[in-house]
């Protein structure tokens, strides 16, 4: 692997991989760590450049990051793994899902969107916004060069086709909040185009799993069992 993802982890069974945000780090998921920690071995990492995560020299976009999860995964020897990804994790989960269908044994989508479009134009304005001040920017200061690639994101990213969905062959839950920065048509979109994915909405807005994480935690447990019965 060409950088190594800084990870915090808890637990000792199946591996449960948390996947964060898009300028946030691991340290988003404090009450998912403790609360499955019972239950699976849950690994919180920091995806390139966030956190405490070196930025590397390869492309910083969706695709490489779960090109990063492959070889995070090789490294700790995880064969496949639970996965829930939140906003631009659920982004690199799909991918990853995608791609490597084997290595998922379940999935589970908090926050997501398949391309810029599915943002609600009320959160996306002032983002397109800021990404245009920090680019300017960036040749001069190494903070607006950073922010410009954060930014840059959720500009630019992700691009996934609704077709590529049909390729993901593990168990699936898609959930956010009624109050969401991403459309909710979007997200059922997503829902509908995964083969056998349940769809839940939850009171609340995109910060479900940290603002609201005792019915969120109990709806991802209640899925999580299902499918192991």
């Amino acid at each position: 692997m060409s950088i190594a993802l800084y990870y915090e982890e808890k637990g000792i069974k199946e591996p449960f991989i948390l996947l964060h945000g898009n300028g946030e780090d691991g340290s988003y998921f404090k009450n998912q760590l403790d609360y499955f920690s019972d239950r699976y071995r849950v690994i919180a990492l920091d995806t390139r450049g966030h956190g405490k995560s070196p930025r590397g020299t390869k492309p910083f976009t969706i695709e490489q990051f779960s090109c990063d999860l492959y070889d995070f995964m090789a490294d700790l020897e995880i064969s496949n793994a639970v996965i829930l990804g939140f906003s631009d994790g659920a982004n690199i989960a799909m991918k990853f899902a995608i791609k490597y269908p084997d290595k998922v044994k379940a999935l589970i989508l908090n926050g997501g969107n398949l391309n810029p479009k599915g943002v609600k134009r009320a959160t996306q304005i002032p983002i397109e916004i800021g990404y245009k001040i920090a680019k300017h920017f960036a040749k001069k200061s190494p903070a607006a060069k950073k922010n410009a690639e954060i930014l840059g994101l959720m500009v630019n990213e992700p691009h996934i086709a609704l077709d590529e969905l049909s390729k993901i062959t593990a168990p699936t839950l898609v959930i956010c909040g009624k109050h969401d920065m991403i459309k909710e048509s979007h997200t059922k979109e997503i829902a509908k185009h995964i083969p056998n994915a349940k769809l839940s909405i939850m009171e609340g807005n995109h910060f479900i799993a940290n603002k609201k994480y005792i019915p969120f935690n109990k709806e991802v447990e209640s899925f999580l069992r299902t499918i192991q019965s």
